[in-house]
C-alpha cells in the first residue's frame, strides 16, 4: 500500500487531487495536512470513497518539527505540496505570509523529505514564475528564465529553486509541475470566475481589472490532477513540467461567454433581468499582461494531454456554482484573477 502526504489538501486543487487518488488508485493512504486558513474547507472533501484509508491533520507546513513528526510516524511514499497562499492581490497588501508559507513551509516540507527517503517530493508551482509573456513572443519553457512580477510569484519561484537546490545538493526526487490557471468546482471567489459568479447572483456588475485584456490560459483542474499524477510517477527528479492548455482567453472574454452561458442556463435567476453589466475598476500594481507555456515536454515524456474542453468544463463550473455550490459564493474577497 503506498501512502501519500497530500499538502493544502483542503483547498482547491489539493482536495480535488485526493478525489482523484481515491478515484484512481488502489490500496492508498492518504495524510492531508492543512493549515485551515479562509480560502480552505474540508466540506469539499465530504464523501471521499475510503475515508478509512484517509487521515486529516490540522497544521502548518511550516512547523518544521509537526512535519518531521508527520513525516516520521507516516513514512509516505510520496509528497505533494499544494500548501500555499496564492492570491495576488493579498501578497502586493502583505507578502509576509506569502513568505512563511510559500518559502519557509516549502524548507520545511523538503528537510522532512529528505529525512524521510520519500520516492519523489513534487512541487506544485505555477506559471506566473515566468513573470508576463509579450505579444508575439513564444510560450514560456521549462528552460525560460523565471522573471516573476509579484510577491506572491516571486516567492513560488524561490520554493521551485529552493527544492531543486535540494535535489543537487542532497539527491533528494523532487520534481515541480507548472500550471497555466486552474478553474473548476470548488474554487474560493477571490479567483476570477467564481468571483464573477458570486457578483452576478448578488445583482452585482462583474469587475474586471484595468481594460480588461489580461490574458491567461485556462486549465480544468482534473486535467491539472491527471498532469500532476504523470509527473509523479513519471516525470524525472530535478525537472520542471509545464502543464498549459491552449484555452488562452481574456478576462473581458470570461465575462462576457459567463453572461451569455447565464442568460442561457439560468433564464429564472433573479438577476436575469437586470441587465447585469461588466465594469472596469482600478488595475492591479504591476499587472502582469499575458502568460502562456509550452507544455511539449510533459506530453512528449508522460503521453498527458488535456482532455477537457473549456466549453464543457466552464459550463460544468457554472451550474455547479448555481445549483450546489452557493455556499462557496459567501466569501468576501475581492476579484482576481491568479492560480
Amino acid at each position: 500500500m503506498e501512502t501519500y502526504l497530500i499538502t493544502g489538501g483542503a483547498g482547491f486543487i489539493g482536495s480535488h487531487f485526493i478525489r482523484y487518488l481515491y478515484n484512481t488508485k488502489k490500496e492508498i493512504t492518504i495524510i492531508n495536512v492543512d493549515k485551515l486558513t479562509y480560502a480552505a474547507n474540508l466540506k469539499k472533501l465530504e464523501n471521499i470513497p475510503e475515508r478509512e484509508n484517509y487521515v486529516f491533520i490540522c497544521a502548518d507546513i511550516a512547523d518544521q518539527r509537526e512535519m518531521q513528526r508527520i513525516v516520521t510516524l507516516f513514512k509516505p511514499d510520496y509528497v505533494v505540496n499544494f500548501a500555499a497562499e496564492s492570491h495576488v492581490d493579498r501578497s502586493i497588501s502583505n507578502a509576509a505570509p506569502f513568505i512563511h508559507t510559500n518559502i519557509g513551509g516549502v524548507y520545511s516540507l523538503l528537510q522532512a523529505a529528505r529525512a524521510g527517503r520519500v520516492k519523489r517530493y513534487l512541487q506544485i508551482s505555477t506559471d506566473e514564475v515566468y513573470g508576463a509573456r509579450e505579444d508575439g513572443q513564444a510560450y514560456f519553457t521549462e528552460e525560460s528564465p523565471c522573471v516573476p512580477g509579484n510577491p506572491y510569484a516571486a516567492g513560488k519561484g524561490a520554493a521551485d529553486l529552493l527544492a531543486l537546490s535540494f535535489y543537487k545538493t542532497f539527491n533528494l526526487p523532487v520534481s515541480i509541475i507548472r500550471p497555466c490557471n486552474n478553474y473548476g468546482i470548488h474554487q474560493y471567489p477571490e479567483k476570477l470566475i467564481p468571483c464573477l459568479i458570486k457578483n452576478y447572483c448578488a445583482g452585482y456588475p462583474l469587475p474586471l481589472y484595468g481594460d480588461g485584456l489580461y490574458s491567461r490560459e485556462w486549465l480544468h483542474v482534473e486535467d491539472h490532477c491527471r498532469a500532476i499524477d504523470c509527473v509523479l510517477h513519471q516525470g524525472k527528479p530535478g525537472q520542471a513540467y509545464n502543464a498549459g492548455s491552449g484555452n488562452e482567453k481574456t478576462n473581458l472574454e470570461i465575462a462576457s461567454q459567463l453572461l451569455l452561458l447565464l442568460q442561457e442556463i439560468a433564464p429564472q435567476h433573479p438577476s436575469a433581468g437586470n441587465e447585469c453589466s461588466i465594469i472596469f475598476v482600478e488595475d492591479r500594481k504591476a499587472h502582469d499582461r499575458r502568460y502562456g507555456v509550452n507544455w511539449d515536454k510533459l506530453r512528449r515524456e508522460t503521453g498527458w494531454v488535456p482532455q477537457r474542453s473549456f466549453e464543457e468544463g466552464f459550463k460544468e463550473t457554472v451550474r455547479w456554482y448555481l445549483n450546489e455550490g452557493a455556499w462557496m459564493l459567501k466569501g468576501d474577497e475581492e476579484d482576481g484573477d491568479s492560480l
